[in-house]
């Protein structure tokens, strides 16, 4: 670990700081109605928008009817994703010829991208046409992370109303994010990449002969190795720069290049790393300060932003302390830290990056699910890969996904004074609402559907030879492979470990099941809450109410993550990352 290392994991920080307010009062205007500097431009198109679908945006609907739009939207828009994947190869901008992509992939990334998810068990520069990269897959860029997002707004709403069983229209609420809060950055953002570097034309494929032709071996259909000069490389290229900004401002992560943000046409410069870091965390972070200023409490929302932080920051550092210390199998390797040498584990890292931001990169990814990597994180050390995976089994709630993380932490919030008026003998309150055992039972219900999900998934993959074929380390680090595939799938993160075969019916078919689970199952009985609160009354505070705007309140909002979310699957990190580990200490490696 070096100084700069520190500082640059610092400096993070501080710009995410500094951007929660003013990013959570933007949005703050933008779902409560209120006048923004973009007001003038953007109006008379949301009036049209409304005036061409037959939308009326005076029109409120409960949590039922929030669900069910959702629902509609989210599976036409996945249909429609599913068949311009299976009729690109007729479709115009393909001049690669690409053909149409097979079923089982078709249908695992159709789902991935409605979810947020954004597995990718493909290589995106030799799989999809341009049309299926722009029409098919940022277009779903857009409207997962606007589906995210106002999901959060009408949790938000459920907490901050009273008397009433209106969370807002979902139409409107998407509209509006859709051009308020992503179109505008996007359009800006895209162009500062293209300033780096990255990548934004229709072109084909370029073919250059090579300064130095090398050699490769090639096996046959008929089994042998033959040895083959090879002359020429493709040089892959395409609309990249306008699918990355989305794919970090909306927690996407699915890339154009199948290397993701290590491939130098997606991530080019220290600065278009930054950058993509920002995007990540800008609108999770802002939906704190939007959580405080719209329930009125203003010290709650900074609450919940330093429960996050603290998380991240212990992530983060373990990621950065594993990685930096290196591989002690690598005798007489230096690992040494040095002005010509970052030091540490640099298996699977780009030199340009080296290991403190690899570390902040896998660690700022996983928390906020997006799953974009600028390494592999099959790479890392036992321990430095664990943070990546106790990240996602969090529930992704260290600041988590762009309106995801929120709800989801409203979740762990529920419990959490559910626990501390156990505690004290009262009925628990959260912001004057009396929390009942509905509200607890819809909780549990949201958590033990990610549990079970990835648990009963990654049990039969680990078990069936349809399953373990895949694993390319068999042993402790294997396990790490599946139970890691459907972590993020379940967690709608759409990261991988790497080294997993997931091109195959069983896991194209399970971990999109896993990824529609994940999502959607998790939303319902969230907006269940949220329409459960909003037609409570409020109680006024009372000598014995525990509050949930300071440290104590932090501190157990951060137990309460820890102990629910990281306990529930530490027989499997045992197993996993944890064996693997004190394996590797004694000699052994896999």
């Amino acid at each position: 670990m070096t100084a700069n290392g520190w500082f640059q994991i610092g400096f993070y920080l501080l710009v995410i700081f500094l951007l929660t307010k003013p990013v959570g009062i933007f949005m703050t205007r933008v779902f409560s109605g209120e006048k923004t500097f973009l007001d003038p431009f953007l109006r008379p198109i949301e009036r049209v928008v409304y005036r061409l679908t037959g939308i009326d945006e005076k029109h409120e609907m409960r949590w039922t009817e929030y669900a069910i739009a959702m629902l509609l939207f989210s599976g036409v828009s996945m249909a429609l994703l599913y068949l311009i994947e299976r009729t690109q190869k007729w479709l115009p901008f393909n001049p690669q010829k690409f053909p149409n992509v097979e079923p089982g992939l078709a249908f695992g990334t159709a789902a991935s991208f409605t979810t947020n998810t954004n597995w990718q068990a493909y290589s995106g520069e030799s799989t999809m046409s341009y049309l299926t990269q722009m029409a098919g897959l940022a277009y779903h860029n857009f409207v997962s992370a606007a589906v995210g997002i106002v999901l959060a707004i009408a949790v938000i709403r459920g907490i901050a109303r009273k008397e009433t069983d209106k969370l807002g229209n979902f139409w409107v609420d998407t509209t509006r994010c859709l051009l308020w809060v992503l179109l505008p950055i996007c359009v800006v953002g895209s162009l500062v990449f293209v300033s780096q570097g990255v990548v934004q034309n229709l072109k084909p494929y370029t073919t250059v002969q090579l300064i130095e032709p090398q050699t490769v071996q090639v096996t046959g259909a008929d089994g042998k190795v033959t040895t083959q000069a090879v002359t020429q490389q493709v040089i892959a290229q395409g609309p990249v720069a306008s699918q990355e900004v989305i794919k970090e401002f909306g927690t996407n992560g699915g890339g154009f290049f199948g290397a993701n943000s290590a491939h130098p046409f997606e991530n080019p410069t220290p600065f278009s790393n930054f950058f993509q870091l920002v995007l990540i965390f800008a609108i999770p972070s802002g939906l704190t300060y939007t959580l405080g200023r719209m329930t009125g409490s203003q010290r709650h929302g900074w609450a919940v932003w330093a429960a996050m932080t603290f998380l991240f920051f212990v992530g983060v550092a373990t990621a950065y302390w594993a990685e930096a210390r290196g591989n002690p199998l690598l005798a007489g390797v230096n690992q040494n830290a040095s002005a010509l040498h970052s030091g540490g584990n640099m298996e699977g890292k780009e030199v340009r990056f080296g290991v403190a931001n690899s570390a902040l990169f896998a660690t700022v990814t996983t928390d906020a699910s997006c799953g974009a990597v600028n390494s592999q994180h099959d790479s890392f050390t036992p321990l430095g890969g664990i943070v990546p995976l106790i990240n996602i089994m969090l529930g992704e709630v260290v600041f988590g996904g762009v309106g995801a993380g929120l709800y989801g932490v409203v979740v762990f919030v529920i419990l959490a004074v559910f626990i501390a008026g156990l505690m004290v003998g009262r009925t628990p309150e959260y912001l004057g609402k009396k929390i009942e055992s509905y509200d607890v039972k819809m909780a549990m219900l949201a958590i033990l559907i990610l549990t079970f999900t990835i648990l009963g998934f990654s049990a039969v993959a680990i078990v069936k030879p349809f399953g373990t074929l895949s694993i390319s380390n068999p042993g402790p680090h294997g396990l790490s492979q599946v139970l890691y595939a459907y972590v993020s799938s379940t967690g709608n993160n759409g990261s991988a470990f790497g080294g997993l075969n997931v091109n195959t019916m069983w896991y194209n078919t399970s971990t999109a099941v896993a990824q529609l689970l994940g999502r959607f199952f998790m939303i319902i009985p969230v907006l269940a809450i949220a329409g459960n609160l909003a037609r409570k009354k409020t109680v006024p505070e009372s000598a014995g109410t525990f509050p949930v705007t300071g440290g104590l309140f932090a501190s157990l909002l951060v137990s309460t993550i820890l102990i629910v979310g990281a306990l529930t699957f530490f027989p499997a990190l045992s197993l996993g990352p944890i064996l693997e580990h004190l394996l590797m200490s004694a000699g052994k490696a896999f």
